[in-house]
């Protein structure tokens, strides 16, 4: 049956309709690639027959070809690329009970268009006008590879506790967003300055043990708040103590509510079981497809199982309630662009600390992200192009960043988790990534996508965002697994950064203000303090409760500060260990200038030697008879010992 699929599947992609405009000529079956075995189902205990054919960087796609590599890429990175404007559309700008839809769905339609653009632009990789004359070297906007340009999690901490911040101080949630595009597009001047800098500097600023702490910090931090989605909503479960029965006979407003009713007509206390299976069911889709699905599949594993959540939402009820909202989608307009509504751009000053290191964090991200798409599109790491390719990315960074305020949306940066897109279909042709961002641009202007997603319960929502923020988290542990961590200096580095940035993430209310109470952290109350001492205070609170930007830090920092380890001695040539003890002996016993401090010691001793020269009797070769503490160090045959 597998083979009989397989061959139908093969066939009708490669149909010969010589006088179609739709041949395989023109569509690019001609070219032998295996539309099968992107399609097939995978049988865990069966192995891939043959390896399928790799495309390279410059390879000339035909369009049918072009488009499927498109969506596979636009699939894997639609999950990921509308969850940080989702949350910051509806529990951040918006408040309980989370009405505004519309705003909702304008934010993913906003990232869906700012997306697809910023990752045309990478992709083909423009040169900077005038820029040899300037700088004395061409520079360039955009990668030219394979590249793909998302939302980024990186700033959605900063957003949120920001946002918070502001709406304390009474702004609306609208004014304070359009305060934090604006502040974004100032920080992002630091990556273009990054940009134009040689490269060798970059990483001796941030080398990998920075990049691996803010990464696995990232990942942290935001693998909590998926929990908190999956539990039912952010708010309710921030608002948890309210069902304390300490507390629940008090008069406490109710508002903001520890019920969570991010379910249609559904409201049930966060962690129920209801919110809770339907949150499971994405991540048990998640391990089918891993199991059976073809590539195709795996490719797009997360909007997959998110679908498959939503049917299950769907097609269930409690008492009769639905989980889903339709209104939602019936009230999303059919087509819909940028700028049908505008939230201006300000500056919000205590955000701008957080908000540079968040940019530094990007910069080395993005770093390591070429790095990977160089190495999965089989092209070198150790030629000028490369140099080039980093310096393109970073610029892209950080223009598209400023692109992203101009179109109302958050910050964008490059997407890593495309490069295992690459990897499992063999294709880095240019020409797909255009694709990707022609299918993400149209999935935006087509507005009921955004009203479906917007529709999707939270529960359902954070079994997604829960596996998305954990790979994360993974990303960065496998970043320290590329670190010397028998190094004592690497290892104080990691500890040191991590048990203040990982304690500030899991418990931030050390610094950070309770919900709905601002200016009351211990650590510095200032209710009635001047408007600029509220402003730094507030600075200092989103700095040290945000988790990777105060290890990011300190690892910066410690990198900086720290020695070298020294380095340690190295023993070469034949040894036997059982004698090194008393070889030290000797030398302790010696007590002679030349044993003294000696870095390199060489000893050469056989056992036969003493013996044959007197046997010999040629006095040229006789040699004086060893005296007892000589006699110690018979044994060891040759070694060297040589360290600083």
């Amino acid at each position: 049956m597998y083979n009989i699929y397989h061959l139908c599947i093969t066939s009708i992609l490669h149909l010969d309709l010589e006088h179609s405009p739709f041949s395989s000529r023109n569509l690019g079956a001609c070219i032998g690639y295996e539309y099968g075995a992107l399609c097939m189902p995978s049988l865990p205990w069966k192995k891939q027959r043959h390896p399928m054919r790799f495309y390279p960087l410059d390879e000339t796609l035909p369009l049918l070809l072009s488009l499927v590599m498109g969506l596979q890429h636009a699939f894997a990175m639609v999950g990921g690329l509308i969850t940080p404007p989702f949350v910051i559309a509806k529990f951040s700008i918006d408040s309980f009970p989370f009405g505004k839809v519309d705003l909702q769905q304008y934010f993913i339609v906003a990232a869906l268009i700012t997306s697809g653009i910023c990752t045309i632009i990478n992709v083909l990789k423009v040169e900077i006008p005038f820029s040899k004359k300037i700088f004395g070297k061409r520079l360039f906007i955009g990668s030219g590879l394979l590249s793909v340009m998302g939302t980024s999690f990186t700033f959605l901490p900063i957003f949120e506790i920001a946002i918070s911040s502001m709406k304390a101080e009474g702004y609306t949630g609208e004014e304070a967003y359009g305060k934090m595009l604006g502040t974004s597009m100032l920080c992002a001047v630091l990556e273009i300055c990054f940009s134009v800098m040689p490269g060798k500097y970059i990483t001796k600023v941030f080398p990998p043990v920075v990049s691996a702490v803010a990464v696995t910090l990232i990942g942290v931090a935001l693998t909590g708040t998926g929990m908190k989605y999956w539990g039912g909503g952010v708010v309710c479960a921030e608002m948890g103590w309210k069902e304390h029965i300490q507390v629940k006979g008090l008069a406490v407003s109710t508002v903001p509510s520890a019920i969570c009713s991010g379910s249609a007509k559904v409201a049930l206390p966060y962690g129920s079981t209801e919110y809770i299976g339907l949150g499971f069911s994405v991540l048990v889709f998640l391990v089918v497809i891993e199991l059976f699905g073809s590539t195709f599949m795996k490719n797009c594993n997360v909007i997959l199982a998110l679908c498959f959540g939503y049917f299950i939402a769907g097609v269930s009820n409690y008492d009769g309630l639905p989980y889903v909202d339709t209104s939602k989608i019936q009230a999303a307009p059919v087509v819909d662009f940028l700028w049908t509504q505008w939230f201006g751009i300000g500056l919000y000053g205590p955000a701008i600390i957080p908000m540079l290191i968040a940019y530094i964090v990007t910069t080395v991200e993005t770093i390591g992200d070429v790095t990977a798409t160089h190495e999965v599109s089989e092209l070198s790491t150790n030629d000028k192009e490369y140099t080039r390719r980093i310096q393109g990315s970073l610029m892209a960074d950080a223009i598209c960043s400023i692109l992203a305020s101009v179109f109302t949306s958050m910050p964008n940066t490059t997407f890593s988790q495309n490069n295992g897109v690459i990897a499992m279909t063999k294709c880095a042709s240019r020409r797909a990534g255009i694709a990707t961002g022609v299918w993400l641009i149209l999935m935006g202007i087509f507005a009921k996508i955004a009203g479906v997603i917007s529709s999707i319960p939270d529960c359902v929502i954070g079994g997604m965002t829960i596996f998305l923020f954990a790979n994360v988290f993974v990303s960065g542990i496998t970043l320290f697994g590329e670190l010397n961590l028998k190094s004592r200096r690497i290892r104080f580095i990691s500890v040191l950064s991590l048990c203040v940035g990982v304690g500030v993430t899991v418990w931030p209310w050390a610094f950070l203000d309770q919900r709905a109470s601002p200016y009351t952290a211990a650590f510095w109350r200032c209710a009635d303090c001047s408007e600029t001492m509220k402003g730094v205070r507030n600075a200092v609170s989103i700095f040290l409760s945000t988790g990777y930007c105060v290890g990011s830090v300190l690892a910066i920092l410690l990198h900086a500060i720290l020695p070298e380890d020294p380095q340690e001695p190295v023993i070469e040539g034949n040894v036997h260990w059982s004698v090194i003890g008393q070889e030290s002996a000797y030398f302790a016993k010696k007590n002679d200038d030349e044993a003294e401090g000696d870095v390199s010691i060489r000893a050469t001793i056989k056992d036969e030697e003493a013996g044959s020269a007197n046997e010999s009797g040629d006095g040229e070769g006789e040699a004086a008879p060893a005296d007892d503490d000589d006699q110690q160090r018979v044994g060891i045959s040759e070694f060297k010992v040589t360290g600083s």
